[in-house]
């Protein structure tokens, strides 16, 4: 049995762990899920017993957080939409508060600390052995509003250190305890000097107070939390969208009355209304009506889909034309929307969080710094130093052990990376991203939008004899301007390009699932498939082949006639974008497999994924499949990158290692993804990678400046040195290692902007992804070939398929000047082209330079 619980109090991939670590302890809880973004706990127990609650919560409790029962009635309504952003907002709002305030006094602490050390201007009552308690205790006043409002990292780093699993937090919370109350002791020692008038004591603990030190490691380290909460924000607004696209009110039939009422109301078995421009509330089947409805929300594909009575309607989808009444089938939370939601939930939940490096580091780090501090308390002890001695070497090894640079580590590199990244159109999201992009084998790519165009276009335009291109779309335009259809649009595109001014037309009709008819210039001119064409006894016979060609190239063709006789046929098609190809064969440059997925049959996904040399396809996928597409390549011990750009996307998006949404798609594929391609170009999804591993590999060199001064200094700070040169750490060396350590950190930080300086040019080695791409377009040739035999379309149709198979060759045949023009990518022989003509069955007289 399921239970989920919501858990307040988590806020770091730490809380995560501890809860998990807590839970998994109840004997008989399995699958323990904690999810961050939702702050939501799932776990499964024996069926029907509930009495695991109680034991969860004690759990939950015992591990610092609080847990209830989530409540199933409730449901994901604008409501929870609006308490999710609220509660991000908030968060966001009192941490940059925090921010604020803790620089407000940690700058001039800082500058009264060393200012001496630089000859920096100061009032004269802070100078000198007699102001030496002005000097100390206006430090301690400073310090006193940063510790309050960083009060958090002491709770959490000693529960932490209490429960022997000691993370960043209770380093920071034990080094600045530590230099507080050690310079609180400083406060007093000075006291107790100006009392006895000795300057050795008053100049000794004036040059040790280490508040500086205490204050710098809060607000640094403040600041690269804060950054990562807006990180968290970003990615927690995708549940919230997807929660918005639900109507939030549903039209029913409930007594021969039509009702409005609260979508959530709707139950199994109600007959629901939807009219033109409405969001379907619920799943189910059509009973009434027809009409074109846009399933893009769900299934990413671009036609709007005709239902008929007896059809499948999903929610979330729009009606686009006519009335529909269904009934409902599947509500609340077993709706297709409904099931999305939850497997972004689930799979960002069940995805084990990655630990940053900085944790990673203090995992080991900690732990040592620690063991050293006591182990130097207890030498100096032994060996004979006073209790004020060897605790002030602890407390130093703990300073300097401390550095405040590893807060601005990651997030510096990030933010350099990412706005480097943006001049090239991606964005990096977070470091989960940075650290498994350097080991993806396979991306997966979904067809529509990310490798298609994502909207209808019109591909092939086939004229009877003694009929124009251009007359054709005049007769097809004029019928198709009446109609909503989407094939429609791409028609009138085309009629636009053209310049073609279009008629109005009388008696227009509409044959839902068949086609259009309509009077033109006094002409009944209908157009439609083929099952109308045979309603109409129009004779196209002659054509079929030709449907079929075009049909088995993933295209969608169109008959039309004029009075009953056969005019020509228009094909439609989401073309593939120019930049596919080139993109695709660059990722096999690199060792990458790609895969594609769409909810197109079959013969479509084959004939697009023959175009671009795709690796492996999934067709027919379902929206709430692509998740599990990705999940299977990851169970065959694959790291997968999946690329989107629809809702249906979102699951997949988030189960992949690495997430890409193209930036055209919608919000929710860019929220749900880790690296957004801004440019819907799929070249810069190798880019990206290498860009990715340069702001990984300047991270890992950040945390080494960040500790290196500070490991440089624990032996110093130890008094390693003191017995053999009076060697010992002052607060000028301790502050001079932070210094540098945080200069080294932005410094090599600034790098990343020396990243790819040549990248866009495609013309340029780009060592990093360590392959080297053509431009588009260099090399090419157009050749003219004059050939002899062709007739009539059915032979334009052969020479064009001939030619067009050869690699690197677009052919397009023109009947009236018996001609075909030939655009090279490739180095092809003159004999090469006239040998696959001749073995189409015609006769080539000439080939020549186009342009000579």
């Amino acid at each position: 049995m399921r239970r989920e619980y919501d858990v307040s109090g988590m806020t770091c991939s730490a809380c995560v762990l501890h809860v998990e670590k807590g839970v998994n302890k109840v004997e008989g809880v399995k699958n323990v899920q904690v999810n961050l973004l939702t702050n939501t706990l799932t776990v499964e127990v024996p069926e029907g017993d509930f009495s695991f609650d109680q034991k969860i919560y004690d759990a939950v409790e015992a591990s610092g957080y609080s847990a209830e029962v989530k409540d199933k009635g409730a449901q994901k309504s604008s409501a929870n939409k609006n308490e999710i952003k609220a509660h991000i907002e908030k968060e966001l709002s009192e941490m940059s508060k925090r921010v604020i305030l803790s620089f407000i006094f940690s700058i001039p602490l800082v500058y009264l600390a060393m200012g001496h050390m630089f000859n920096w201007p100061l009032p004269n009552f802070f100078f000198g052995h007699e102001n030496a308690m002005n000097f100390a205790f206006t430090q301690f006043l400073l310090s006193i509003p940063v510790f309050i409002v960083n009060s958090k990292y002491f709770s959490s780093g000693f529960r932490t250190l209490i429960k022997r699993a000691p993370t960043m937090d209770s380093l920071i919370a034990l080094g600045s305890s530590a230099a507080m109350v050690y310079g609180i002791y400083a406060i007093y020692r000075i006291g107790i000097g100006l009392g006895v008038q000795s300057t050795a004591i008053v100049e000794r603990f004036s040059m040790d107070l280490y508040f500086e030190s205490a204050v710098m490691i809060l607000s640094l380290v403040l600041l690269g939390k804060y950054l990562e909460l807006r990180a968290k924000g970003k990615t927690s607004t995708a549940l919230s969208k997807l929660i918005d696209l639900s109507p939030k009110t549903a039209t029913v039939i409930r007594g021969n009355e039509e009702l409005v009422i609260d979508a959530s109301e709707v139950v199994v078995g109600d007959h629901v209304v939807v009219k033109p421009g409405q969001r379907l509330p619920v799943d189910g089947s059509v009973i009434s009506g027809q009409s074109s409805v846009d399933e893009s929300a769900l299934t990413g594909e671009s036609l709007p889909v005709e239902k008929l009575v007896g059809d499948k309607v999903l929610s979330a989808s729009i009606n686009t034309t006519g009335r529909l009444v269904y009934v409902a089938e599947r509500v609340g939370e077993d709706t297709t929307l409904a099931q999305i939601i939850r497997l972004v939930e689930e799979a960002s939940a069940s995805k084990a969080p990655i630990a940053k490096l900085a944790d990673r580091i203090s995992a080991v780090f900690v732990p040592i710094v620690i063991a050293i501090s006591l182990v130097t308390a207890i030498v100096w002890l032994i060996s004979g130093q006073p209790i004020e001695s060897a605790l002030a070497f602890a407390i130093a090894v703990l300073v300097i052990s401390c550095p405040c640079a590893l807060g601005l580590a990651t997030p510096t590199a990030i933010m350099v990376g990412t706005g480097k990244g943006a001049e090239h159109g991606i964005l990096i999201r977070d470091a989960e991203a940075l650290e498994n992009s350097q080991s993806i084998t396979t991306v997966v790519l979904d067809k529509t939008g990310t490798i298609t165009e994502g909207k209808p276009q019109v591909t092939n335009i086939i004229t009877v004899d003694g009929v124009s291109e251009k007359e054709l779309l005049f007769l097809a335009g004029s019928i198709e301007k009446a109609s909503e259809h989407p094939l429609a649009q791409a028609i009138l595109e085309k009629v636009e390009q053209e310049n073609i001014t279009l008629e109005g037309v009388k008696e227009f009709k509409a044959i839902p699932g068949k086609g259009l008819e309509a009077k033109v210039d006094g002409k009944l001119v209908t157009g439609g498939n083929e099952a109308f064409m045979k309603d109409i006894n129009v004779d196209i016979s002659d054509y079929k082949e030709l449907f079929l060609e075009l049909a088995n190239d993933g295209k969608t063709p169109l008959y039309f006639a004029s009075d009953n006789k056969m005019i020509g046929i228009i094909a439609v098609a989401d073309v593939v974008k120019p930049s596919s190809i080139g993109a695709i064969e660059r990722m096999h440059k690199m060792g990458l497999e790609v895969v594609m997925l769409t909810g197109d049959n079959q013969q479509t996904a084959d004939a697009i994924a023959k175009k671009v040399n795709i690796d492996r396809v999934f067709a027919s996928v379902l929206p709430d499949e692509k998740e599990k597409v990705v999940r299977t390549l990851q169970e065959e011990g694959k790291k997968v990158a999946m690329v989107g750009d629809g809702i249906n996307d979102a699951p997949a998006l988030v189960r992949a290692d690495v997430g890409m949404a193209i930036g055209q798609g919608t919000d929710i594929a860019i929220e749900s993804a880790s690296i957004i391609l801004m440019r819907s170009d799929l070249n810069e999804v190798p880019t990206a990678i290498a860009l990715s591993k340069a702001t990984l590999r300047n991270i890992k060199q950040n945390l080494f400046w960040a500790l290196f001064y500070n490991v440089l200094g624990i032996p110093l700070a130890a008094g390693v040195f003191y017995p053999f040169f009076g060697w010992r750490l002052s607060p000028m060396f301790a502050a001079a290692a932070m210094s540098l350590s945080s200069i080294f950190v932005v410094t090599n930080a600034l790098r990343l902007k020396n990243f790819g300086k040549n990248l866009s040019s495609p013309k340029q080695k780009v060592k990093e992804i360590e392959i080297i791409e053509k431009t588009e377009g260099d090399n090419d040739m157009e050749k003219v070939m004059n050939i002899e035999g062709m007739s009539c379309n059915h032979c334009k149709m052969a020479v064009e398929k001939a030619l067009n198979q050869l690699d690197g060759v677009s052919a397009l045949v023109d009947l009236d000047t018996k001609s075909a023009t030939v655009k090279l990518t490739n180095d092809i022989s003159d004999d090469k082209l006239k040998e696959v003509v001749t073995e189409a069955g015609y006769q080539v007289i000439s080939i020549e330079a186009k342009g000579a």
